[in-house]
């Protein structure tokens, strides 16, 4: 027999990727049937109700709890030791002893070197100025910030001579500090000057595969070189990587740029010291960008590690299964005929977690793929993206008809251990490939 509970916690704030690790980890509990710990949006408020649950009057600063099961009170004690352990720091003192500061403005008075915004995208710009205003470096990384307010925010910053990385920045590396979605990468001599994440990850991972190491990553947002923006933050990175000692070549990084601010970030690239390689679609892969850029540091270029797989059906299209938006246009450009979906789209993530954190989505998708099709899909490692992702995966492949054929993007570094997710998806009968540009021209092969 099953009893429900929901409690509703005022005024408690958790990050949603937290929350919805939780949530997972209770649903997997003996005699858990339903688990949804949320804050409570007015998107998650709808979830709980559609689980037959009548939630009590909440905003989106509260924290919502619904359970269904034998013993939801135990679940609620497991709930509570976890988000215990993560309020304790490495002190041993919790968040509330500690009394951070609750503003953007009264951190930016301690010793800082750069703010970092993860905040509904209606929000964050006021964060974010507050950080320009104080003489900081800031990284977005909420989406969902209206263009106007991104291009104010970057013109400020120019007066301030502060580099806004974002809004919608998910990857950045200081000096060997991941941010956002961040894989563990050698320290070297490339800088990344990315107005793409998963884009970025994808080059400095076969640096990495390479023996080339990463000096820094600095994210800019995928809109920065739309004519609206105008490369503005592309420009100041730039600039910023040419005068580092450390850097002795940079990468630009991303997605189909404006004409007239490629001429004009093309012409700040001519005017540097540092030499610059251009990895930017569709003129030029992602993997073959890396190789040029290996070949200009006088390195060889190496055969990228793949793992083959089974041949399921007889594929006549591609169905591309995507977590990263560059990824995901390079793989239509060079799979042939089919359809390609990025779900970390903005459409796909508002209200609920990127896909490289939670499958959800992809999974579904997967499960409606048909035998004629080969199933093209990113798997993206690194610290904050999915802890285990072949654990729902592999599983999800053995099951699917289709061909599958998978771009693993990760370093040897990172924590997933690249080549166990490697077997277990090998396992499962999916080709793996390290090079997306190679897992998509595979995937055409086979049709």
């Amino acid at each position: 027999m099953s009893d429900d509970l929901i409690q509703l916690r005022k005024g408690t704030y958790h990050d949603s990727v937290t929350l919805m690790r939780i949530s997972r980890a209770l649903t997997e509990m003996p005699g858990v049937e339903v688990a949804m710990v949320a804050m409570a949006t007015e998107l998650n408020l709808a979830i709980v109700r559609d689980l037959g649950f009548e939630p009590p009057p909440a905003g989106p600063g509260d924290l919502l709890i619904a359970l269904r099961g034998a013993d939801p009170a135990r679940a609620v004690e497991e709930l509570d030791a976890r988000l215990t352990a993560r309020a304790t720091t490495s002190t041993g003192a919790t968040a509330a002893e500690e009394q951070p500061p609750l503003t953007t403005r009264s951190a930016a008075r301690t010793p800082a070197d750069l703010v970092l915004v993860s905040v509904p995208g209606e929000h964050a710009f006021c964060e974010a100025y507050d950080a320009v205003e104080a003489g900081l470096p800031v990284m977005i990384f909420s989406d969902g910030v209206p263009l106007a307010q991104e291009r104010w925010l970057k013109e400020l910053a120019e007066e301030r001579g502060v580099l806004v990385m974002g809004p919608d920045c998910g990857t950045a590396s200081i000096a060997g500090v991941g941010l956002g979605f961040a894989n563990v990468l050698r320290p070297g001599p490339v800088g990344l000057v990315a107005a793409s994440g998963t884009g970025a990850q994808q080059v400095s991972c076969l640096l990495d595969w390479a023996e080339a190491g990463i000096s820094h990553i600095l994210g800019v947002g995928g809109r920065d070189l739309s004519a609206e923006v105008g490369g503005l933050a592309t420009m100041r990175a730039l600039r910023l990587l040419d005068d580092d000692p450390a850097t002795e070549l940079i990468v630009l990084v991303g997605k189909p740029p404006d004409p007239g601010v490629a001429e004009a970030v093309r012409e700040v690239a001519a005017g540097l010291r540092t030499p610059v390689v251009e990895a930017v679609l569709p003129e030029t892969d992602l993997t073959e960008a890396a190789g040029r850029a290996l070949r200009a540091l006088g390195r060889s270029v190496p055969g990228w590690p793949s793992w083959p797989g089974a041949l399921r059906g007889e594929p006549r299209s591609v169905r591309g299964l995507y977590s990263g938006g560059t990824l995901c246009a390079e793989a239509a450009v060079l799979a042939g005929p089919g359809e390609f979906t990025d779900f970390g789209d903005d459409v796909y993530t508002r209200g609920r977690a990127h896909p490289m954190i939670d499958p959800t989505l992809r999974l579904e998708a997967l499960s409606r793929v048909r035998a004629d099709e080969v199933v093209l899909m990113d798997v993206v490692l690194g610290h904050a993206a999915d802890p285990d992702p072949a654990a729902s995966l592999a599983p999800a492949v053995a099951r699917t008809p289709a061909t599958v054929v998978v771009a693993l993007v990760g370093s040897a570094g990172d924590p997933q251990d690249l080549h166990r997710q490697a077997a277990a998806l090998r396992e499962a009968g999916a080709a793996v490939f390290v090079s997306n540009a190679e897992a998509a021209g595979h995937a055409r092969s086979l049709l």
